[in-house]
Formats: C-alpha cells, sequence, structure tokens
C-alpha cells in the first residue's frame, strides 16, 4: 500500500455512532459535530436511543445511535443512511446496519463480538460479517484491548478504561475524515474540568484512534475531507433545539426587561429546557423544578399575574395535565407560554421517539372556547426564534401561546450562527398607563386589537382580581350573565384572530408547481429535501411550510388552492390536513401519514409524492 492515502474531497457524508446505552456513542457523536461546525461545515443530527434507563449490555434492545449529516453547504437532514457506520459491539452491528447505504465503511469493535455477544445479539455463527451477508469495508479493529493498552499507566480500574473506547472510535472517524483534534481535545478539557484525569485519558484515547488508523490505514486506501463553501462569516455553535429554546427564552426576558420564570416537571424529551435555564441564574431567571405538571404550570400562571415573563415546559403527557391551569390562564388572559417538546403516543408511549401526534391538542384539547396561538418550530435553530416570537406573542397579547417542538428537533442539532439580538424585534406589553389609575378595570381592552391591560400587582390606583371564573366586560366583578359571556367569548377569540402572523412562503416552482408539498414544523428539512431531488429530476414541486398554526397565515387559502394537486404529509394519522379542511373551504388534500416515532425518510418521499404526481 501506498505511503501517501489518497484524500477525496466530499461534498457531504453521514456517520453513525452505535452500541450501548452506556458505551458514550451520545457524547462521541456531540464532539463529532461541534468539531464539523467549528470548520464551518453546516449540519443536522439525530440522536436515537431506548427508553431503558438502562437495557441489559449487549442486548438488541439496548442499542443507542447518534447520526449526523455534515455538508459542505446547506444540510437539512440527519441523512436517511449512512456512509459510515460505528458498531461498538455485535447488538449494534445486527440492529443499525440497516441505516448503512451499500457502499458505507463499517467500524467494528471486534473484542464485543465474541461468543457470549454473538449470543447476546442472537447470531446463529461466529461469523457475523459473513452471516448478515456484509459486502461493504468493515474496519475490524480490537478497539477494547487498544484502549486498555493505552491506558496500562493511568491507574484507571478495568471500568472506567472501557469507558473510553468511544474516544478510540471516534479517533478513527476523525482520522477518517481529516479532523483536527485540538478542537476534540479542548472540548473533553471542558467537559471534564471537574475531573481532569478523566480528560486527559480521553484525549489520550482518541489520539490513539486517530494514530491507529494514521498508521495502519485500516483497511481502506483514502481518508475524506469536507471543505465549508457558504457560511457567512460569524460565531457558530452545534446547538440542539433544547438549548435553542432555552436561549430565545432567555433573549426575549432580556429585550423585554423582564424576569424570566420557568416552572416545569421532568419529562422526556423536554427535560433539557429545564436543565439549561437552571445554569443562567446570573442573568435573572428563576427556574423551580414543581412536584408535578399541574403544579409546574400553575405556578407559572401566578409568575405571569405577578409581572414575570412565564414559561411551563413539557411533553404530550404533560400538556393534558396542564390543560386546566392552560384554560386559567386563557381566562385570565395572562402571558404564559407552553413549551410541547412532542414525543410518541398516546400515554407513555414512545418517550425517546418524535411525532407531530399533539397538534389537535394544542389547538382544541381544553374545555370551553379557549383559544390559544399555537407556533411550530422548524429546526433546531429555528427553536431560538420561535421562542422568541412566542414570548413576543404571549406579551404583547397577553394570552398564552403553545410552542411545538418535538423529540427530533429538540434533542437533534444544527450548526447555529450566534444572532445579534438588538436586530431582533423588540418586545412591547400593553402596560396600564397613568390615565387609567383609579378607573382601571382588568378587561379595559384595546378597541383595535382587543388586548387588555397588564397591571402588575402591588401599583397603587390598579387593584383588581382575576380567576377562573367569568369576569364582567366592564367592572372586571364575576359574571353569569349570558350576553356577557358570549360577549367575552367573542373577545377572547377575536384577540386571538388578529394577531399578526408573517405569509406562509412557497419554495421551490411557486409559480407552476404541478404539486404542492404542506408541512408544519420540523418536517421542514425532509420536504424540502424532496422537493429539491424532485426539481432537480425536471419536476415541478412547491414546498409551503407553516410555522404559524393559529392564527393561520392570511395568504394559507390563496396559496392551498393555487395548485393543481396538494399533498399534506405529517407525523400523524392526519391532524394538519383535517384542520385545513376545517379552515379552507372545498380544500381536500393528498395526504402522507407516518407514525413510526422517526424523522421521514426523503427517498420514501420522493417515492410517494412521484406516484401522486403521476395519478
Amino acid at each position: 500500500m501506498a505511503d501517501e492515502m489518497i484524500v477525496k474531497e466530499l461534498d457531504q457524508v453521514v456517520v453513525r455512532f452505535s452500541g450501548d446505552s452506556g458505551d458514550g456513542m451520545q457524547l462521541a457523536g456531540n464532539i463529532f459535530s461541534n468539531i464539523s461546525a467549528t470548520v464551518g461545515n453546516d449540519i443536522s443530527t439525530f440522536p436515537d436511543y431506548p427508553a431503558d434507563i438502562r437495557a441489559p449490555q449487549g442486548s438488541l434492545n439496548g442499542v443507542s445511535g447518534f447520526q449526523i449529516h455534515i455538508g459542505a453547504d446547506k444540510v437539512y437532514t440527519p441523512g436517511d443512511k449512512c456512509d459510515v457506520l460505528v458498531a461498538m459491539n455485535a447488538a449494534a452491528l445486527k440492529t443499525q446496519y440497516k441505516f448503512a447505504k451499500s457502499t458505507a465503511c463499517i467500524i467494528l469493535d471486534t473484542d464485543s463480538c465474541k461468543e457470549a455477544d454473538l449470543k447476546k445479539a442472537e447470531f446463529k455463527t461466529d461469523n457475523p460479517i459473513e452471516e448478515m451477508g456484509i459486502k461493504q469495508d468493515v474496519i475490524a479493529a480490537p478497539i477494547t484491548q487498544m484502549v486498555k493498552e493505552c491506558l496500562a499507566d493511568s491507574g484507571m480500574d478495568n471500568k472506567s478504561m472501557l469507558k473510553c473506547r468511544n474516544m478510540f472510535a471516534l479517533g478513527l472517524v476523525c482520522w477518517l475524515f481529516n479532523r483536527d483534534l485540538d478542537a476534540a481535545a479542548a472540548f473533553l478539557r471542558e467537559k471534564f474540568a471537574k475531573k481532569p484525569e478523566v480528560a486527559e485519558a480521553n484525549v489520550k484515547v482518541i489520539r490513539a484512534g486517530y494514530d491507529y488508523g494514521h498508521n495502519t490505514h485500516a483497511s481502506v486506501d483514502h481518508t475524506y475531507k469536507i471543505e465549508s463553501k457558504s457560511k457567512a462569516p460569524g460565531k457558530y455553535m452545534d446547538i440542539s433545539g433544547n438549548k435553542a429554546t432555552a436561549y430565545g427564552l432567555i433573549a426575549a426576558a432580556e429585550r423585554a426587561g423582564l424576569k424570566l420564570y420557568l416552572g416545569s416537571y421532568p419529562i422526556t424529551p423536554a427535560t433539557d429546557i429545564l436543565h439549561e435555564l437552571a445554569k443562567h441564574k446570573s442573568l435573572g431567571v428563576v427556574t423551580v423544578q414543581c412536584e408535578d405538571e399541574i403544579s409546574g404550570c400553575a405556578s407559572s400562571v401566578g409568575a405571569a399575574f405577578g409581572g414575570a415573563l412565564a414559561v411551563t415546559s413539557t411533553s404530550g403527557p404533560g400538556v393534558c395535565l396542564k390543560s386546566e391551569a392552560m384554560n386559567l390562564a386563557v381566562i385570565t388572559e395572562l402571558p404564559l407560554v407552553v413549551i410541547d417538546v412532542q414525543r410518541g403516543g398516546p400515554s407513555t408511549g414512545l418517550p425517546t421517539k418524535s411525532e407531530q401526534t399533539d397538534l389537535l391538542q394544542a389547538l382544541f384539547g381544553r374545555n370551553g372556547e379557549s383559544p390559544m396561538p399555537v407556533i411550530a418550530a422548524t429546526s433546531p435553530t429555528d427553536c431560538f426564534d420561535a421562542a422568541y416570537e412566542a414570548c413576543k406573542m404571549a406579551l404583547e397579547h397577553m394570552t398564552p401561546v403553545i410552542l411545538l417542538t418535538d423529540g427530533f428537533i429538540a434533542n437533534g442539532s444544527s450548526a447555529w450562527r450566534l444572532p445579534d439580538i438588538t436586530k431582533y424585534p423588540a418586545i412591547n406589553p400593553p402596560y396600564v398607563t397613568p390615565e387609567m389609575k383609579g378607573c382601571y378595570t382588568p378587561y379595559k381592552r384595546n378597541p383595535e386589537t382587543f388586548v387588555r391591560y397588564w397591571a402588575i400587582p402591588g401599583q397603587e390606583g390598579y387593584t383588581h382580581i382575576l380567576g377562573g371564573l367569568e369576569k364582567d366586560s366592564n367592572t372586571g366583578a364575576i359574571s353569569t350573565d349570558p350576553e356577557n359571556h358570549n360577549k367575552m367569548c367573542h373577545l377572547r377569540a377575536e384577540k386571538i384572530a388578529h394577531i399578526p402572523v408573517p405569509d406562509v412562503e412557497v419554495l421551490g416552482c411557486k409559480d407552476d408547481a404541478d404539486l404542492l408539498l404542506v408541512g408544519f414544523g420540523s418536517t421542514f428539512g425532509h420536504l424540502y429535501s424532496a422537493m429539491d431531488e424532485m426539481n432537480k429530476e425536471g419536476k415541478k414541486v412547491a414546498l409551503a411550510q407553516f410555522k404559524y398554526l393559529n392564527p393561520l397565515p392570511k395568504n394559507t387559502a390563496e396559496v392551498l388552492k393555487r395548485y393543481k394537486k396538494v399533498v399534506v404529509a405529517e407525523q400523524n394519522l392526519g391532524q394538519f390536513a383535517a384542520y385545513l379542511r376545517m379552515k379552507v373551504d372545498g380544500f381536500v388534500p393528498y395526504q402522507y401519514n407516518e407514525v413510526k416515532g422517526q424523522p421521514f425518510q426523503v427517498s420514501e418521499l420522493v417515492e410517494a409524492f412521484n406516484k401522486i404526481l403521476s395519478l
């Protein structure tokens, strides 16, 4: 073999790390995505892990995966299948091989493919590669043994040394893609700042993995590089949707000049928002881990009454429990942001998987006439903007607002350019005016926006009472008068209906498309990629992705009726399609629905949409 390796330049590549839940695949994937973002590549990631706290080691049910799509230009999805599959044991190879391309390179720890490992993974022979009919290049290396040798003089016990196996695999992948290890070393030293000996052990192992590939060429005759082509100047970081959501809330509170309060109860996959916000007490953030979902929301309603930017975070099961307190925010007309990080249901369902099945619950899942704005974030980085916009809407229109994300974009990440917050729109709550002093009543409204004025408790001359019983529109006193109740229901509905939202944008062949793709929220990347692929094939396809769901954009009906064929694609059994049919007279779309707990596959979308075009 030649001493000098051939280096091939790629526009994009997909890598999937897989192993036991305790093998550190999420950490290895996060470090590789951070390294890639640092050099200016665009990224999209997808953590895929089981709900078990700790499944039996080596079992098929315990396999955890982390997929990352790296591009020289913009990438929109984590990719359908991977170009490189890292399998840290036999079970990972068996369950994750289906995600590998026919041309993929597979990295396998042969030390975790012993007789007992193969038995747990339900292999029938002692040669898993041959048994599975794997024809791709396989880098089969005794990773466990090499890690032990690397750390033999570290003083670490066997269990601690084995925790470093993921770093050896990461080092090998870094060699394969000509990545500089300095960024990885800096990440590890920061993560394990309180345990420097652990940090240095991991740094040593990652370099050993890199050197193994460099010195042996690891059964391949070339490596790769992915050069950034279109990044705008600025500072970038790899950010998950949950962290971006937390940052968006902090930015909105700062812009509004208010304290941020989060009342929450831990629930997968939303808990990271609570964890992140709890780190920022220095910014005036107050977080309370409440005893249950009900108190989490109710305490936030109290914080809103007290004049804070109030937020509560949860997933679908928590929204069920919060609904009564959410309704209290509706009738008292207090600003509250409810974040629903959707997951597979019903009931406990699929806690670590992703769906879009809470849409109708968000729109209608409360008693009485209880209109509430609903916004759906479209990507991990858009979670920042969506959170900011939800806060602005809640504060300026005195209403609870639901922000929908989901497990896919909440746990997934993208390269994010740090924004200039001064360029974001101002947030101006409708505070009471001096002229109202002494004659203020809580449902005195702006006649144009129908928004009531906000008096913060403790202001002399603005004493008032709010509560869950209907109030008189003029005096604020409890009222059971039928005409008043009818008036208040209409006022609350009209207030939400009059909230201005941007028009929905049509992308692709917007002027002459034969097929319009319609989606909402987190499916944007997959639908855009499907449209782009079909356009390259000469098909005339456009895309309208909805972010604002209530109220809908004013051009919704015009857009949906403009095209010959329209297909609504969503990760539920047709909730958005049904809602659009209710809102747009005569609208009868085709539908593409999946409820698998996994992101769409672009190849499957293209196949389905081509069939609709042929009808």
